[in-house]
């Protein structure tokens, strides 16, 4: 449906594509103040999901009625739909969605920086209980084999975690593999095995049903994330279809455009100690040959 205000004609039907898509798609026939508006929503993006309708129009320098047209012509039935869209996809990781327009100096935001990792931490372990990771440390020390999934950002706590261990258990692969598919390693789980899932924001899209086959798999898994349901109460499909047997939630929350995942690697460090110590003997004999070997081939 379509109606004329007078220069231009604004289009209500349903428009698909995310928040960000729908403003490129539609800057090519925006009207002078429309693109201003667009201008400065692209510049930063996640500050309509914070502002009202006037806040914006004053920071663009248009009219109210400017920005109900804008967000009409983007497919929203009004400004809160599209601020609902812009929370949806900020809440989701998206970097650029959490860009703001800020006078901080450059001191006062690394204070806040490390104020909100130490937060992070302490956070994080009021909900994770020692008890729970020295379960997973002993189930990883009798795992015929330990999976590590992590993608994008999570990959990079995944290899962490892998190396540490690695140190003590001998089987520990890391997915994705180079070169295969999930399928391929998937195929392989055994009801002794662990997988230690990282589900860090943003998920990409094949990840529900990687866990709803984790889930259907006879191996044990552990589920290491940030994310909450859109409620808050419930916890996330994909969790639900993993059915995890230790779940370790933590905060990742920052005052920048980044998320601060001092609290994924804190939990990373003191799962890898805790197996260390744990090992007992066999630990310690490992490590020693590990060190002989490095002294044999002169490495470090």
């Amino acid at each position: 449906m379509a109606r004329n205000l007078g220069y231009v004609c604004v289009v209500t039907q349903t428009v698909s594509g995310s928040y960000i898509a729908r403003i490129r798609a539609a800057l090519p026939s925006l009207h002078p103040s429309e693109r201003r508006l667009a201008d400065t929503i692209l510049s930063f993006p996640g500050e309509i999901a914070s502002y009202s309708a006037t806040e914006l129009a004053q920071l663009a320098n248009v009219s109210n009625a400017t920005v109900t047209r804008f967000v009409r012509r983007l497919g929203y039935e009004n400004f809160d739909h599209a601020r609902q869209a812009a929370r949806a996809t900020q809440q989701a990781g998206a970097a650029v969605f959490r860009v703001s327009a800020s006078d901080q100096g450059p001191e006062a935001a690394l204070m806040a920086q490390i104020s909100q990792g130490r937060q992070n931490v302490e956070n994080s372990f009021t909900a994770i209980a020692l008890a729970e990771i020295d379960d997973l440390a002993d189930a990883i020390l009798r795992a015929n084999r330990v999976w590590i999934v992590g993608f994008r950002t999570a990959q990079a706590f995944a290899v962490y975690l892998g190396a540490q261990i690695g140190q003590i258990a001998p089987n520990v692969t890391l997915l994705p593999q180079a070169g295969q598919t999930l399928g391929e390693s998937l195929a392989s789980l055994g009801p002794t095995d662990v997988v230690i899932v990282f589900a860090l924001r943003r998920i990409i899209r094949p990840f529900p049903a990687l866990c709803r086959d984790l889930g259907a798999s006879p191996a044990k898994i552990a589920l290491i994330t940030d994310v909450l349901s859109e409620q808050g109460t419930e916890a996330p499909a994909f969790e639900l279809a993993l059915s995890p047997t230790w779940r370790m939630r933590v905060q990742t929350a920052a005052p920048g455009p980044l998320f601060n995942h001092a609290a994924v690697l804190t939990l990373c460090h003191i799962l890898a100690t805790r197996t260390l110590e744990r090992s007992g003997i066999a630990g310690r004999k490992r490590l020693l040959a590990i060190e002989a070997l490095h002294d044999s081939l002169d490495e470090l």
